[in-house]
């Protein structure tokens, strides 16, 4: 039966950026339909998607999601099943899930001989949020395929900025700081542009408390310890001064056109050695 309002539900354990995105470019392909879309990023608990749950079984439609917590993956598939409720990975075939889901057809099915193809832009931004995903916080450790790599403490916005980034086709890896732990470097290509970012330790105290508050932590933690942090950014300028970019952490435009620059910048080197090498390749050949 022909459904001309869907309820899709985003789910993200991340910032939410991409199935949003994603998921929007997936609407565009279908005419007539108004999807009421809800959304929720960060869910980083089996309660979280417990409360999800509850919202979709009153209005039934279609999950799509971005998890990189597996357990959290299998966790959200065994709870929509148990409600009868598709739960789908929205980079995978997501045209073909809300085809059957609600029995829809494309703009080029509705039309026959209508083709429509997407751009290189396109598909490398969408290669380049999964390359962004998959390499957060460290996770994936392919940071030789990055063009920028991102290094920081934690809440200094590593991950916000490789999703905007990525959405721009930079592909992004962010790589944490944590206290008395070595950061692994050692798989950095030396095409890839690395950044370290920081904030002040009152700054980062300030976000920090935000954060516990919205996460209802009421007890202190050696989180927003003022020497800590002090300790934690000092330490971690001193990784940056073997092997970064010393970028300080201004304001969200002031930083993202920093960064462009410096991308920019660095693409302008690239091309410029790899003309080089062709040039020697063609003498000695």
């Amino acid at each position: 039966m022909l459904n001309n309002n869907p309820h899709i539900y985003l789910i993200s354990d991340s910032t939410g950026e991409t199935v949003s995105i994603v998921a929007r470019s997936v609407y565009a392909r279908f005419e007539n339909i108004n999807f009421n879309e809800s959304r929720w990023a960060l869910i980083r608990s089996n309660k979280q998607i417990d409360n999800i749950i509850k919202v979709v079984e009153e209005k039934p439609g279609m999950i799509l999601y971005t998890m990189i917590n597996k357990e959290l993956e299998k966790y959200l598939q065994k709870k929509s099943m148990e409600i009868n409720i598709n739960a789908h990975p929205i980079l995978d075939s997501t045209i073909t899930a809300l085809k059957k889901g609600f029995e829809l057809k494309t703009k080029n099915e509705q039309i026959p001989g209508k083709q429509h193809s997407l751009s290189d832009d396109y598909f490398e931004r969408i290669e380049a949020l999964q390359y962004a995903i998959a390499n957060d916080d460290g996770q994936a450790m392919e940071q030789s395929k990055a063009d920028i790599i991102l290094f920081g403490v934690s809440r200094t916005s590593k991950t916000p900025t490789s999703i905007y980034l990525a959405n721009k086709g930079i592909k992004v890896a962010n790589i944490p700081f944590v206290l008395n732990q070595k950061p692994n470097l050692s798989n950095i290509s030396k095409n890839s542009l690395v950044v370290g970012l920081f904030a002040s330790p009152e700054r980062l105290q300030q976000i920090r408390t935000s954060r516990l508050k919205a996460l209802k932590e009421k007890n202190k933690t050696e989180y927003i310890d003022i020497e800590l942090l002090q300790k934690e950014v000092m330490e971690a300028k001193k990784i940056c001064i073997k092997n970064c970019a010393i970028i300080k952490r201004i304001i969200e435009i002031e930083k993202t056109k920093f960064y462009f620059k410096l991308i920019t910048k660095h693409r302008k080197r690239l091309t410029k050695e790899r003309s080089k090498q062709v040039i020697s390749i063609g003498v000695k050949h």
